[in-house]
């Protein structure tokens, strides 16, 4: 029975490109998830397997990031009239390209007014919480005598693009990370804290303005920590909050290293400044830990999954 070819196309999915654009202190976030479909005339590459016409998907990945430094991104919109534009006016065979992007929202962390140890923190310019994505938890343990009420939250992700550093680790045969002084720190945090109220002979505490107060100290300390590693941020957050709740005493965050990558812009001629990167979600450094106000015993669990 004879056979024709229908519909087709091909490109790269989900191009993930951050864009750091920046403005002297201030530093500005486009993060992209950039999809591209290509059709045409590909009757051949389907029917006798010749690539004649067939422009590589890696080359359309390379083509977003190269684009990204070349024009900018002015808005999701633009860069994908860029970018169809340049598949069908430089590729005679390609005749339709559709750009589906993604844009992941930020929004700058508002930082106190007390100064951080390394920078005023009414300088800080370059820090940012991604909107829409944290999820508030708590869970109530009662006994017919006595409390425990562990709260928390997951999925806030938040981004340093500089004043984050990583050198003087350990280096063995298998090591070929290079050292960084000024690099990207994002991660997802997943936080629990519990509280010293524990019966009603205590005074309760105003459950609202205590979330929202940890939330706001564990953001600022973020962005006022000039960063050498991932687990002294993490310190000095669940530091923050046990120095200013007294109603906490315990607080564990689990935080995944959201690495960023500079991308090799050598090949199409550009200098990448610490301008274009790719964000990698797979594999990432977890990093998990516990800080207690002084002569409290730990009692969140370590695994965090099913609390």
């Amino acid at each position: 029975m004879p056979t024709i070819l229908g519909q087709n196309q091909y490109g790269k999915a989900e191009n993930r490109v951050v864009k750091i654009t920046r403005d002297g202190a201030t530093h500005h976030i486009k993060d992209l998830n950039v999809s591209v479909a290509l059709s045409g005339d590909m009757e051949e590459v389907h029917y006798s397997g010749s690539n004649a016409n067939v422009l590589p998907t890696d080359t359309t990945k390379n083509t977003v990031f190269a684009f990204a430094k070349e024009h900018g991104i002015e808005s999701a919109e633009q860069f994908g009239i860029h970018l169809a534009r340049h598949f069908v006016t430089s590729q005679e065979p390609i005749h339709r390209a559709r750009i589906r992007i993604e844009e992941y929202a930020w929004e700058r962390i508002e930082t106190s007014d007390a100064n951080s140890r390394f920078i005023g923190a009414d300088e800080v310019k370059h820090s940012f919480v991604r909107k829409g994505q944290e999820t508030r938890l708590t869970q109530i343990t009662y006994d017919g005598s006595s409390w425990e009420v562990i709260s928390g939250l997951k999925d806030l992700t938040v981004m340093n693009s500089t004043n984050s550093e990583f050198w003087g680790y350990v280096k063995d045969r298998y090591t070929t990370l290079q050292e960084a002084y000024d690099r990207i720190l994002a991660t997802s945090v997943s936080g629990r804290w519990r509280f010293n109220w524990t019966g009603d002979e205590q005074k309760m505490p105003n459950w609202e303005k205590s979330y929202e107060q940890v939330r706001k100290h564990m953001l600022q300390a973020f962005a006022e920590t000039y960063s050498l590693s991932l687990q002294q941020t993490l310190y000095q957050m669940g530091a923050r909050v046990i120095n200013n709740r007294s109603e906490i005493d315990e607080v564990r965050f689990s935080l995944p290293n959201s690495h960023h990558f500079l991308v090799d812009l050598e090949p199409f001629g550009l200098k990448n400044d610490n301008e274009v990167y790719f964000a990698a979600d797979r594999p990432y450094g977890l990093i998990e830990g516990t800080v207690l106000r002084d002569g409290c015993e730990p009692k969140i669990p370590v695994d965090l999954t099913n609390l």
